[in-house]
């Protein structure tokens, strides 16, 4: 069926007279004499009023939560809807029914499990629409970053045949008659770039074979990585600091709704600005001892230490100063001070660790 071409209803919210709006059913409520829908898109949500005795109630009883629909109305002012404004609905344009919708406020709130089951109808919610509007913003930070300063993108591959970050945590894939593995970082990869490009990153898939479930381990995820030449360790952690302040004022400046939404307090990342507390490995051990952290030289800082260390500070802070038999083979050591590397990690404030 035809219709008059439709306006986001971010742009409805915006507008007065008769428009044209199309989305799915966020939520619905009847009234004696009226029906109220509130539909979302992308954009945001708009209340619907459908008045009894007309065609339109008549399909608005029909319809289920996200049953998606196309409505031309009336904009009213209403201060108590979303927004601050209403549809009144004048006619329907096109509809679909679609089936009753398996997610109910109160698994929304309680069943993660369950959400996981129907994750491609969980992406629909609001909650789910705004955690993917700032990964957008932040994948976006990045490029913009790097690109502004002269870096190039390039891609490694995601098949590779050793570890990078420890063979315990390798994913073994058969590969013809061979196995290989799936990549952990894509590192060294781009440490051979460098020798081209000079100032290289990616974004990419990485994968660790590790099965604990919490916050701080994740079988896949997204892996932010950059390679340089000619830089030293103050170069790297001012790159460091840098692209990690661009990337939360990038969210501040685009997503404030979202985090609203979410429940996020923003004055902790209002705080997230160069320069960064840069605490040397010595120095947090001292930190560590202070705060009661049985804790010797040469141990590696974990979970643990590394939550009660950085709820000490306001902003991230880059530890630095490792010694050598906690890090990797491509660190290299301190000229002035053997047994400690040129290494950094940088932990983020509020106790989440590296980052």
């Amino acid at each position: 069926m035809a219709y008059r071409r439709a306006v986001s209803i971010a742009d409805a919210l915006k507008s007065s007279g008769v428009v044209t709006v199309r989305g799915w059913v966020y939520r619905k409520r009847e009234l004696k004499d009226k029906i109220f829908l509130v539909l979302r898109d992308s954009t945001g949500i708009l209340q619907l009023v459908f008045a009894r005795n007309t065609e339109a109630f008549d399909v608005a009883q029909r319809l289920n939560l996200e049953s998606s629909l196309v409505a031309t109305g009336l904009v009213r002012d209403e201060p108590r809807a979303p927004g601050g404004k209403e549809l009144h609905v004048q006619s329907v344009d096109w509809y679909y029914e679609g089936a009753p919708y398996p997610i109910n406020e109160d698994a929304a709130q309680a069943d993660s499990e369950y959400l996981l089951d129907v994750r491609h109808l969980w992406l629909r919610s609001r909650k789910m629409q705004a955690v993917l509007k700032i990964r957008h913003t932040v994948f976006g930070a990045i490029h913009e970053y790097f690109r502004s300063r002269g870096y190039y993108e390039v891609q490694g591959p995601m098949f590779i045949t050793a570890a990078v970050e420890g063979g315990a945590t390798l994913f073994k894939v058969p590969y013809f008659d061979d196995h290989v593995y799936l990549t952990q970082s894509s590192q060294f990869y781009l440490e051979a770039f460098i020798f081209s490009l000079e100032k290289v990153y990616t974004i990419a898939p990485s994968f660790r074979a590790e099965p604990s479930r919490t916050r701080r381990h994740l079988t896949e995820f997204w892996h932010a990585e950059a390679e340089m030449a000619w830089y030293n360790l103050d170069d790297l952690m001012k790159v460091n600091e840098e692209l990690v302040s661009h990337i939360v004022s990038k969210v501040l400046e685009e997503r404030l709704e979202e985090l609203k939404l979410l429940g996020r307090k923003t004055e902790p990342l209002d705080a997230v600005k160069p320069p960064f507390h840069r605490v040397s490995y010595d120095e947090a051990l001292n930190i560590l001892r202070a705060k009661g952290v049985d804790i010797k030289w040469g141990d590696d800082l974990g979970s643990d230490e590394e939550r009660v260390l950085t709820l000490q500070f306001d902003r991230p802070i880059q530890l630095y100063g490792f010694p050598e038999k906690v890090k990797a083979f491509y660190h290299r050591n301190d000229p002035q001070r053997p047994e400690v590397t040129l290494s950094v990690d940088v932990l983020a404030p509020e106790g989440y660790g590296e980052i």
